[in-house]
């Protein structure tokens, strides 16, 4: 397995960190190591979306949230 260090990281950042991860009861490096993993992961989705061609839905998609939240209230409301 490799390793990786960070240097470099400012104090303020540190202690928040070394913070976080006492108060969820987890390692720094098992933190560390989900964050990239979530970074990465949202990277490449982003990657990825990019590529896809675009659909023409005939109206704006402003108007289609607008009428699925209406009709979520409605049905709240029933």
């Amino acid at each position: 397995m490799a390793t990786l260090q960070v240097k470099n990281v400012p104090e303020p950042l540190h202690q928040r960190l070394r913070g976080f991860v006492q108060a969820h009861q987890c390692t720094l490096s098992d933190f560390i190591l989900a964050a990239i993993e979530r970074e990465l992961g949202r990277r490449e989705w982003e990657e990825r979306f990019a590529t896809r061609s675009t659909a023409e839905l005939g109206v704006s998609s402003a108007f289609l949230l607008d009428q699925e939240r209406a009709q979520r209230a409605d049905d709240v409301r029933s």
